[in-house]
């Protein structure tokens, strides 16, 4: 199948398996005799493969690691599972600084009268000079 074709079955774009070819995710396709691409089955599973792993989250070296413990028939299922939970890790550290950063923002909504006036918590806190003591706000 040519490219277009690829990428239907894939669900990808064209231009991101080019981009795959282009960093070593996937092996350089079989040429037409005219220069076009042509893809396999075994291409196209491939593709498959990097689609869920981006659809995950891995990044484009986590994937070409899973690529290749996935092509190496004596792998381990260990070194897949160590890769999975590293990332697990570090997807917790974002969950957790992201709820931080949610309840900071919300604290500071709170704090905000979003009234006529111009005192502003939020943005004084952005400045670096709301002392994170909600009850001055109070008139």
């Amino acid at each position: 199948m040519n490219i277009g074709e690829a990428a239907r079955a894939s669900g990808l774009s064209a231009k991101m398996i080019r981009h795959y070819e282009q960093v070593g995710l996937l092996a350089e396709p079989h040429r037409s005799a005219s220069g076009y691409r042509q893809y396999g089955p075994a291409d196209l599973h491939t593709l498959r493969f990097i689609k869920r792993a981006r659809d995950l989250g891995f990044s484009l070296d986590r994937i070409r690691k899973l690529v290749a413990l996935w092509n190496d028939t004596g792998r381990k299922s260990g070194d897949v599972k160590a890769l999975a939970a590293q990332y697990i890790q570090e997807l917790n550290n974002d969950i957790q600084k992201l709820q931080s950063i949610r309840d900071q923002l919300e604290h500071l909504a709170g704090c905000c009268q979003g009234d006529t006036r111009p005192d502003c918590p939020i943005l004084a806190d952005l400045a670096g000079t709301f002392p994170h003591d909600p009850t001055h706000l109070k008139r």
